[in-house]
């Protein structure tokens, strides 16, 4: 049996691990290497999974690896899927795929010239709830849908999610992408225009990690998101996903994180949830890595990554101009 020769550049981003854990439990994958400039940061897994590492991923992508998962800081998403593309790696990516629009197309395009495959990792499209949710909608079961409330707020991490030269913006870059990258997918209509309202609520940062942002859908649907990061240490869980859609002719109400054990421990001193539902990143995994297989277009293209970002930059440029963005 063929072995895809994986490798992974940066652990910068928190995914990286659950993406690790789930390739090595594969018999059809070879993870050929970890590519990090900070050693510390991957150290671990390299010791663990006896990996070689790579203090520069270029020596990575000089190998025979065949494809690439890009967990880095936002910011370098761009230039790392580039060079990926220039060596004929196929790429799975980050959200956000970039942090503006001319970084994402120079991606798209350097992979469409490469011949390789860019997949943006979205793994909420996986979640078995919002999959027959969307089959709902689609075989009319709420009749016309015509708003969403959805929220998708967290703690803050910190760390270089909290610079925006690396990110690209705060608690509204980081948590808009996924629900807007999941309305995209339910409704196949573009977001023809955007307002949005942010501040520094909760934390005292010079950044966002409060935002309220609204979008209207060519095909008439409203949408409101609460993308924040408004939890707190004390919270039983450090993020959420909710979702309510609001037809003519009924309501679908979804909370992802509903699957969870509730634990109270002393030792913690406050009430905590364990997850124990579905591991979406590990469908994305499968899901991705079947595509590579069958050598099939991705289920979750950079266009879909491009689609779902700049909604959020138009959500920051309403911010700019206090009134709505057209798209």
């Amino acid at each position: 049996m063929h072995k895809r020769k994986i490798g992974m550049i940066s652990f910068a981003h928190l995914h990286a691990v659950s993406y690790l854990e789930a390739l090595v439990r594969r018999d059809d994958v070879e993870l050929v290497g970890i590519a990090d400039e900070n050693r510390e940061r991957v150290e671990p897994f390299i010791r663990k999974y006896q990996l070689p590492y790579y203090a520069d991923y270029r020596e990575l992508l000089a190998g025979d690896v065949e494809a690439v998962i890009i967990s880095s800081e936002n910011a370098n998403h761009a230039e790392m899927t580039i060079e990926a593309a220039k060596h004929k790696k196929h790429v799975l990516c980050e959200k956000p795929l970039g942090v503006s629009r001319e970084q994402m197309r120079q991606m798209i395009e350097a992979c469409q010239a490469g011949g390789v495959q860019l997949m943006t990792s979205f793994p909420n499209r996986y979640i078995p709830m919002i999959v027959e949710a969307k089959r709902a909608i689609e075989r009319g079961e709420i009749g016309e849908v015509v708003a969403v409330k959805a929220t998708n707020k967290g703690e803050m991490i910190g760390g270089w999610f909290n610079d925006p030269s690396l990110s690209g913006g705060g608690s509204l870059m980081d948590h808009t992408v996924h629900v807007m990258d999941l309305l995209n997918w339910i409704f196949q209509s573009q977001a023809v225009e955007v307002y949005a309202q942010a501040d520094s609520l909760f934390h005292g940062i010079d950044m966002d990690d409060a935002a309220m942002v609204h979008v209207k859908f060519a095909n008439g649907v409203i949408a409101a998101l609460d993308a924040s990061w408004s939890r707190k240490h004390a919270a039983p869980y450090k993020r959420d996903l909710t979702m309510t859609f609001i037809g003519t002719e009924g309501v679908i109400s979804l909370d992802y994180f509903a699957q969870v054990n509730e634990i109270y421990s002393e030792t913690t001193g406050h009430a905590e949830w364990s997850y124990w539902g579905d591991n979406k990143d590990e469908m994305l995994i499968d899901d991705w890595i079947q595509c590579l297989k069958e050598d099939r277009p991705v289920s979750i293209t950079g266009e879909d990554g491009y689609n779902s970002t700049v909604i959020a930059l138009a959500a920051y440029e309403s911010i700019r101009l206090n009134k709505p963005v057209r798209l």
